[in-house]
């Protein structure tokens, strides 16, 4: 069907698997649709492993029921444009639909409506039964009744038990409208919409605030309305657009959905944001999503979309990093080494809060992860605010600090060496020099040096040192990277792993190298492995022009995505996170990475299209670069650009394009600008 609206996904039966229904979330709050828990962000109860989502008891929880209706035709809807989920039964004499949505821009707002309509000249009363699995209380919370507010019943409460000994223990205050047994439409009535709202916050002012907004808005007939149009904004400023197969395009629009659901409104001192766990926030329950913990999943496979679409999301996520460099410094402390080591597993405090130590005390590359964001930010935005006056710098500082201190010289070598590491590829522990590990703290030191020297702070000479001489691992006689010392061809390996020094992280190497590093992992990588892995495999691919070798991998994905809503599962077999945000991240950037050919450098960004033969167009609405937003539509023949918009405060740096051949294009805001498909550049325009 290739006529099928991509961003809407209907089906007439729902999974049989509960996991696989769709979520709706917001900055603040996360459900799944019919269950009977919300979460909301930052809200973790449980000490260092145990610190878990705290389950908030959801008033959302319920199904609509026609009783009496003789086998009623029913659909379950998810619409992407509009962020709303609806189930809809249709009887022969009138329809009666259930929609629910997490609001956009009351975000500690979750609503659900019921709507029933005469279709015939009826004059009888119709009723739909609610069913509803809403208790009140909760294992995480010490939860009690208050005064009820404006028609609505009220609990608040604490979590139970603290991250940290004698640490805080965030409050939850919950308002929400009553919730009948059954709903009547009365036989003079044609139609009528009854409204529930859920307010969920952090204090009972903003909880009270919140739901008297919501009433107000109903009581105008624009509650959705307000929604849908906070969403859509969100949609059309992060939007792609692709000509291909109809499958390619609804799982493009399902990533945006879910991944665009997780991100922070422009970020406000008053909200803090709280990261993104490979489930997002209606996951992380105990025993669930990793417990809702946030890893490199972020930074390295979500963070590069949504820096591109959206710099003040991106923003908001790097804050959360500064917010907890005092846990991170404290776990370097504990191993014994200086500076900050951010953990394998970060929740409210940046402590470690992995169950099994072996990562926490091993998997290190995360705390570079967590820098070449920064880096990629800074390139793409150069706001030196963040690092001057927000605490990116003494972060940036930190790792650096933490790299030098954890690394030994090897007199043998003449090198500095990373030993008792896990890569990437978690079937191995206890190596020594990483490739990845490496070459992501060499990277650390580099754009630590660059940043003090733009800052115009003094460079301790052992970063540039130790940059030059830490080893990554290469076999100068078969020209390519083993995973660390002593790697054996054909060794298998989990995920992708060396794969990544080509992209994300442009470790310097010949195409005959990059070619070779992947040819060497592509048949020992386990097909069982987690989703992201492919879409890197793809990139590469895509820079080598292997066009179909790209979208053989690319297709790879599609094992991870399950119908009928799009929500991917981070291992083909079904195991692992739900609603894998990282596997759609990784997705995301085969599309805007790997299909454009972006790279973010410390002066441009480079372009370099690449597409596989079933695709013909690709048209991002907005890239961001240095305060201008740019329309990039891609076809074979020609790449067309123009700025839409540009920041005044700070203003925005004129931009050209320049190709390979010398030419050069002024990108001036409102002219659209397009020539011959090629390899080339933006850059800040030098008059």
């Amino acid at each position: 069907d290739g006529e099928g609206d991509p961003g809407v996904f209907t089906a007439t039966a729902l999974p049989g698997d509960p996991r696989l229904l769709p979520t709706l979330t917001s900055a603040f709050l996360g459900t799944r649709v019919f269950r009977d828990i919300l979460h909301a962000a930052g809200v973790y109860s449980g000490a260092a492993g145990d610190t878990h989502r705290a389950d908030v008891p959801s008033p959302l929880g319920l199904r609509m029921a026609a009783p009496g209706a003789r086998s009623p035709a029913q659909s379950f809807t998810l619409d992407t444009w509009t962020g709303t989920f609806s189930h809809t039964i249709q009887s022969p004499g009138y329809t009666a639909t259930h929609q629910l949505y997490a609001h956009h821009s009351l975000v500690h707002l979750m609503a659900f409506s019921i709507t029933i309509r005469r279709l015939d000249g009826s004059t009888h009363p119709i009723t739909v039964q609610l069913q509803s699995l809403f208790v009140p209380q909760s294992q995480d919370l010490d939860l009690t009744p208050g005064p009820d507010f404006q028609g609505a019943h009220y609990i608040h409460g604490q979590t139970l038990v603290p991250e940290v000994e004698g640490g805080p223990r965030p409050a939850v205050h919950m308002l929400w409208t009553p919730i009948p047994r059954r709903l009547t439409l009365g036989g003079e009535e044609r139609e009528r919409c009854w409204q529930f709202l859920t307010a969920v916050a952090g204090s009972e002012e903003e909880a009270k605030r919140s739901y008297s907004a919501g009433l107000a808005l109903a009581a105008a007939g624009s509650l959705h309305r307000c929604h849908a149009r906070a969403w859509a904004a969100l949609r059309r400023g992060c939007s792609l657009e692709l000509d291909g197969p109809l499958a390619l395009r609804q799982a493009l629009q399902g990533c945006l959905y879910y991944l665009l659901s997780a991100v922070p409104p422009r970020d406000s001192p008053g909200m803090p944001f709280h990261g993104i766990s490979p489930g997002g926030l209606s996951n992380g329950t105990r025993g669930e999503d990793y417990w809702g913990h946030v890893f490199w999943d972020q930074d390295t496979w979500m963070f590069p979309n949504i820096l591109l679409l959206y710099p003040e999301a991106a923003r908001a996520i790097l804050q959360y990093r500064i917010r907890t460099l005092e846990g991170a410094r404290s776990n370097a402390q504990e191993q014994g080494y200086e500076g900050a080591k951010f953990p394998w597993e970060s929740a409210a405090t940046g402590r470690e809060v992995c169950p099994e130590e072996i990562y926490g005390a091993q998997e290190i590359h995360v705390s570079g992860d967590v820098l070449v964001a920064f880096e990629q930010y800074y390139c793409t935005t150069q706001d030196q605010k963040l690092f001057q006056e927000d605490g990116g710098w003494e972060l940036v500082e930190a790792v650096a600090q933490y790299w030098c201190s954890r690394m030994v010289w090897s007199e043998e070598e003449q090198l500095y060496h990373i030993r008792g590491v896990m890569p990437p590829d978690e079937y191995h522990s206890h190596v020594d020099n990483s490739a990845y590990t490496n070459a992501v703290a060499r990277c650390s030191l580099n754009f630590a040096t660059d940043m003090a020297r733009d800052l115009l702070l003094p460079v301790p000479e052992e970063w540039e040192e130790r940059a030059r001489k830490i080893k990554v691992p290469f076999d100068e006689e078969r020209k390519y990277h083993p995973e660390y010392d002593g790697y054996s061809p054909g060794e298998p390996v989990k995920q992708a792993d060396v794969v990544l020094l080509g992209f994300p992280l442009m470790h310097p190497m010949s195409a005959e190298v990059r070619r070779n590093d992947l040819e060497m992992y592509e048949p020992v990588t386990d097909p069982g492995g987690p989703a992201m892995t492919w879409s890197m495999f793809a990139v590469g691919w895509l820079e080598l022009k292997e066009l179909q070798r790209a979208w053989s991998h690319l297709e790879k994905c599609f094992s991870n995505i399950t119908e009928p809503f799009k929500v991917w599962v981070e291992n083909s077999d079904g195991s692992g996170a739900v609603n894998f945000l990282t596997g759609m991240g990784g997705f995301l950037q085969v599309i805007l990475f790997g299909f454009t050919g972006f790279r973010i450098t410390r002066s441009s960004l480079l372009f370099d299209p690449a597409f596989p033969d079933n695709i013909t167009k690709l048209k991002v609405s907005s890239v961001s670069y240095l305060g201008n937003k740019l329309e990039v539509t891609i076809t074979r023949e020609e790449i067309r650009m123009e700025v839409t918009e540009t920041s005044q405060d700070p203003p925005a740096f004129p931009l050209e394009a320049v190709l390979e051949s010398g030419q050069r294009f002024p990108l001036w805001e409102g002219q659209s600008v397009s020539f011959p498909t090629a390899p080339g550049w933006i850059q800040r325009s030098p008059s």
